[in-house]
């Protein structure tokens, strides 16, 4: 396992990060904070995020993050285009996935690793989408969703963070991730909101 580290300078990687997927369950709210928070309201890149949530129930995260962030903040919607410079979260009770002309598309398939929306759906999907140009980071959560998702991101050729373990709320998600491949990063919280910075 590699050693937390500070994220060195990444803004002339080839080719660019043109979007950014994020997963997370148990803590991520507190985790996800942390990164938006001082983001700039026209930066280039389109923020896609899974929060696990209870699949029945309405949810505040639009509200929540709106509050924290200068980004627009809104719930993706089928055949909507991927905008820079928006976080997006996947809507309750549906996988989010990311098509080849990069446009959503809402899925109520099976839930993965009980859990719908899945990271893992979301991760696979856009690296098939953006392939080399697309950053994945997985963050705090309770099962193994993302680990097989953040694998597929790499294999595409894609820039993949995880949360360093020790400082997570809940460490299983990304030791899962960790179980199963070496990441670009493992870096706390704050090196990853420089990393976005940098990427920006």
């Amino acid at each position: 396992m590699k050693n937390a580290q500070p994220a060195p300078p990444i803004s002339q990687r080839t080719p660019p990060i043109e979007a950014v997927a994020i997963g997370t369950s148990a803590g991520g709210l507190a985790a996800l904070g942390v990164l938006v928070s001082g983001l700039a309201a026209d930066g280039r890149l389109p923020l896609l995020v899974v929060q696990h949530v209870p699949p029945h129930a309405p949810t505040q995260l639009v509200e929540i993050f709106q509050r924290k962030t200068a980004l627009r903040v809104k719930e993706a919607e089928d055949k909507e285009p991927v905008t820079a410079g928006t976080l997006y979260f996947a809507s309750p009770g549906y996988h989010l996935l990311v098509e080849q002309d990069c446009t959503f598309s809402l899925s109520q398939d099976d839930a993965v690793h009980f859990s719908r929306p899945s990271i893992d759906v979301l991760f696979e999907s856009a690296a098939d989408a953006w392939g080399p140009r697309l950053a994945a980071i997985l963050l705090t959560g309770a099962n193994e969703d993302g680990a097989r998702g953040l694998e597929a991101v790499q294999r595409a050729g894609g820039l993949t963070v995880v949360q360093e373990p020790r400082e997570a709320q809940v460490a299983s998600m990304p030791l899962a991730a960790l179980q199963l491949m070496t990441p670009d990063y493992i870096l706390p919280l704050r090196d990853i909101h420089q990393l976005l910075r940098e990427l920006e």
